[in-house]
């Protein structure tokens, strides 16, 4: 759906351009939209898998590659400091972002700080990345995965 697609580019915008997640009536304000038409396309785009909203409210928990929570994955960058929902997730800020920056993390093994840093298309770090479930079943419980 137009509407919904416009949501999802102006919850970008003002994610990115802020630094947090927007509430569902912050981003229909800036489209002109009711704070009803704005928490139906939420809704509509988290029941398409774009966005995933906390249990149980229209509150931004993960738009990915951004995380509305903070997480172990802090990733800094010259347009300001976001986190990402995994590793993965994190490097995926940077793309999005076509910029350089810094992702610091620690290991899950034994907790050693680790950081990840991408100049260019580079990547700078010691590390490994394990995906525990198959991407097929992330979303059996994408808080978890």
């Amino acid at each position: 759906m137009e509407r919904d697609a416009a949501v999802r580019v102006e919850l970008y915008r003002q994610f990115v351009g802020s630094g947090r997640a927007p509430t569902h009536a912050e981003v229909g304000e800036a489209l002109g939209l009711g704070e009803d038409e704005a928490a139906e396309s939420f809704r509509r785009l988290a029941d398409a898998h774009t966005i995933v909203l906390k249990p149980g409210t229209l509150e931004l928990w993960m738009a990915a590659p951004f995380s509305a929570v903070e997480t172990r994955y802090r990733v800094e960058t010259p347009l300001g400091s976001f986190y990402g929902n995994c590793a993965w997730d994190s490097l995926g800020v940077l793309a999005m972002l076509d910029t350089d920056g810094v992702v610091s993390t620690t290991c899950d093994d034994c907790g050693q700080e680790l950081e990840l840093r991408v100049d260019g298309s580079r990547i700078a770090g010691d590390g490994v990345v394990h995906f525990l479930v198959p991407a097929a079943h992330w979303w059996d419980d994408i808080g978890y995965t």
